[in-house]
């Protein structure tokens, strides 16, 4: 007894699957790296742009209250110069502090290498 069959099996062969598995991996290799790197560069981005936020807010402090350079504002002391970002200290986007410091010493990062936010500090 034949059997005809009528309809041809439908599905994927072992090889077809393989080769979309290689190009997703490849994909992926290609993409990960890639996101990573976006991800710290706008970790960094977001951290040199609050301690520009924090550099401004501490030094209009020091010249409405009339304190000398070397004078060392706490962070209630200058979240009201934040202006339209709040009246909260910016967080640290990577899980790190800032440290104010005195007001003739530009504030840091604990995430961020120093060398370079000093870069983008105005002074």
């Amino acid at each position: 007894m034949k059997h005809i069959r009528e309809h041809p099996r439908a599905g994927f062969t072992l090889v077809e699957i393989m080769i979309v598995v290689a190009i997703i991996g490849l994909l992926a290799a290609i993409g990960i790296p890639n996101f990573v790197r976006a991800r710290q560069t706008s970790q960094t981005n977001a951290c040199i742009n609050n301690l520009r936020v924090i550099d401004q807010a501490k030094q209009q402090w020091a010249l409405e209250t009339g304190q000398l350079s070397t004078a060392v504002p706490t962070s209630t002391d200058v979240t009201p110069y934040f202006g339209r970002s709040g009246m909260t200290m910016p967080s640290e986007p990577v899980g790190g502090a800032y440290n104010i410091l005195a007001v003739n010493t530009p504030p840091t990062c604990s995430k961020v290498d120093t060398n370079m936010h000093n870069a983008f500090l105005p002074f």
